[in-house]
């Protein structure tokens, strides 16, 4: 596959995208890999343990289905996910060349030097000499937006990184990164952010209009919203106590968390009908086709059929109408 043009994908139907005014250029769904942390560190037993097979087999899905890069944190799993996905890509044939990687410092409890200190440990779990998008992970550290920054920019000069990105930043905290790095020659190429159509609130707090303005990409985690828009839950409660893990706990799985979301599930299900896809699907068609460029997403992936439902989001294109009226629909979900 050449990972400039997606050439082996003959349904995918949407051009790459630029993250922010660099030069890497990715499939608009790309794979989120939290989910390799196979039941290690923070948060790893949030997801099943999959074996490296099961790893192989869901990150082939997504190369034939037309995704082009992956995103992997320090945090998940201890390094875990880094390195699994690191193998599996090995296992079939594929060298950093040919893929976008990303990954995530952890600034809990930690300085910038740590930035610096790390960052050997993220090439190694990831088997590149150069990582394509490095990025602050949180807000919460012991050192400032300044500190951080001038550190990345230091693993640019090296060599080491190729562009800087930051997670879960608000408008503000985005705009004094961006400040930072531009005071080195650089810009902040992505800020990665909880969004979907049960989680709009990017579109009223000023990251969104902010992103705009300054040409940083939105990175879009849980696009589906935990696998809600899918609409198993509302077709199956029992289903989260069997399998839920932590989201059992979380107020948009519980009865009146669902019976708030059903109308945005009716709606999905009525255009999947139409466009012969799922509801998943349709949810992360709207996520590339309603904001604009700015955006991309990293829905995960458990299972290969996930995989490759979510590269099958890319095969088809919604109305300016259908994304009005799921636009309507889920217009509560912006606060």
């Amino acid at each position: 596959m050449d990972y400039l043009t997606g050439v082996n994908n003959m349904n995918m139907i949407w051009p790459l995208r630029r993250i922010g005014m660099s030069d890497l250029m990715v499939s608009p769904i790309g794979l989120g890999c939290w989910q390799f942390s196979r039941g290690k560190g923070l948060g790893g037993n949030y997801w099943p343990t999959l074996s490296d097979g099961e790893i192989r087999d869901i990150v082939r899905a997504g190369l034939e289905g037309g995704i082009t890069w992956f995103d992997t944190a320090e945090s998940y799993g201890g390094g875990e996910s880094e390195r699994a996905l690191a193998r599996a890509l090995k296992a079939l044939g594929k060298s950093p060349a040919e893929v976008v990687l990303a990954t995530k410092w952890m600034p809990l409890f930690r300085t910038a030097k740590s930035i610096t200190k790390t960052i050997g440990t993220r090439l190694e779990n990831l088997g590149v000499p150069r990582i394509d998008l490095y990025q602050i992970h949180h807000p919460i550290s012991f050192s400032s937006v300044r500190q951080q920054m001038k550190a990345m920019a230091s693993l640019v000069r090296d060599g080491k990184i190729r562009y800087v990105g930051v997670s879960n930043f608000s408008a503000a905290r985005m705009r004094a990164a961006q400040k930072e790095l531009e005071s080195f020659g650089l810009k902040l190429a992505s800020n990665q952010v909880r969004y979907s159509l049960l989680d709009r609130r990017i579109e009223t707090n000023g990251i969104l209009d902010s992103a705009r303005e300054l040409g940083i990409s939105i990175i879009a985690y849980s696009p589906l919203a935990q696998g809600i828009l899918s609409g198993k839950f509302h077709d199956d409660h029992g289903l989260i106590r069997k399998r839920g893990g932590f989201r059992k706990y979380m107020s948009a799985f519980k009865e009146k968390g669902l019976a708030k979301s059903r109308p945005v599930i009716e709606a999905l299900r009525e255009l999947a009908e139409r466009y012969q896809a799922t509801p998943s699907q349709v949810a992360l068609n709207w996520l590339l086709a309603f904001p604009g460029e700015i955006v991309v997403a990293i829905p995960g992936a458990t299972k290969v059929r996930h995989a490759q439902e979510n590269a099958g989001a890319m095969s088809f294109r919604l109305t300016p109408d259908e994304l009005a009226q799921l636009e309507g629909v889920s217009a509560i979900f912006k606060t």
